[in-house]
């Protein structure tokens, strides 16, 4: 009994050293990410750069294969973590005080985030013109603005600048509401279409919301079938429905003065019809197509 007790207390003892001989970074566990723990020894929640919040988005979902760890994203620590003050930045950054190119910094998130939406992103506008990704998302926080249908459209605001004021202006799409917003029409990271749109063209991406405008008709109207923004500026206007201007003046852009299809508008004669009420909409209700067989003249006149 008094060899087994002897026994017993040389181990507790020799546990008791080999424990005070551990590094404080050999004690930490890891918290959040796999291997996270030389990172989050420094950079808890209690320290000037906190990166725990990681957890509570897509990149801390520690039972998905597919998750990064720290090193993924900012290359292994090297001088940074041997360092007493810290002061040599880890291989890659991702601030505004960043030494890494756009180029590096983008390498890091395309490294997994290719194909689908973003399979166009190297020949996007974006991508052009040295736009980072951490520039519009933001890594560490819970709720990334650009990903809230409420806060999308601020952080494209950032740039956008003057689609803040189309927005706020009498008629417009209810992008404020987070009903609308602009990647509902735009795919930020690129696409085949003009404009960054979601589909292929102008007009199809309208036609998503907008189906009753698609036809076919029997009598289709040219300009709808070539681009609705020739007619409409979908950011908004003071116009109603869009439009770029109001009638008759946005038909008359198009139907030359010299005929009744064009004739302006006067507060007297003939033609004072055009600038009453809805002007031209008033006789033309289905300046989108016409399904009206009724007789040659009814052809083209666009009438119920």
């Amino acid at each position: 009994m008094l060899r087994l007790l002897v026994v017993s207390f040389i181990l507790i003892l020799s546990l008791h050293v080999s424990a005070e001989e551990l590094d404080d970074d050999d004690l930490q566990e890891d918290l959040v990410l796999r291997g996270d723990a030389r990172c989050t020894v420094c950079h808890d929640e209690t320290s000037d750069n906190p990166t725990l919040s990681i957890g509570k988005t897509k990149h801390g979902t520690t039972a998905d294969y597919r998750t990064p760890t720290c090193t993924s994203c900012h290359g292994d620590g090297g001088s940074h973590e041997e360092s007493p003050r810290k002061t040599p930045m880890p291989q890659r950054t991702f601030g505004k005080d960043s030494f890494n190119s756009i180029e590096e910094r983008n390498e890091a998130c395309l490294a997994c985030h290719q194909g689908g939406k973003r399979m166009h992103w190297s020949g996007s506008t974006h991508a052009n013109r040295d736009v980072a990704c951490t520039s519009c998302h933001k890594i560490h926080t819970e709720q990334d603005k650009v990903r809230n249908r409420i806060t999308q459209s601020e952080v494209c605001f950032n740039c956008h600048k003057e689609m803040r004021t189309l927005i706020n202006r009498p008629s417009r799409h209810p992008i404020r509401e987070g009903k609308v917003t602009c990647s509902d029409c735009h795919n930020p990271h690129g696409s085949a279409g003009p404009s960054k749109m979601v589909r292929d063209s102008v007009n199809d991406t309208c036609y998503t919301c907008h189906m009753e405008k698609r036809g076919p008709f029997v009598y289709n109207h040219p300009p709808v079938q070539e681009n609705c923004a020739i007619c409409h500026n979908p950011h908004g206007t003071t116009a109603p429905n869009l439009l770029r201007t109001r009638s008759p003046f946005v038909c008359q852009e198009c139907h030359e003065p010299n005929t009744h299809q064009g004739s302006s508008g006067t507060l007297t004669g003939a033609y004072a019809r055009n600038i009453l009420a809805r002007g031209c909409l008033n006789c033309h209700t289905q300046v989108h197509g016409s399904n009206m067989p009724e007789n040659i003249r009814n052809e083209s006149v666009f009438q119920r």
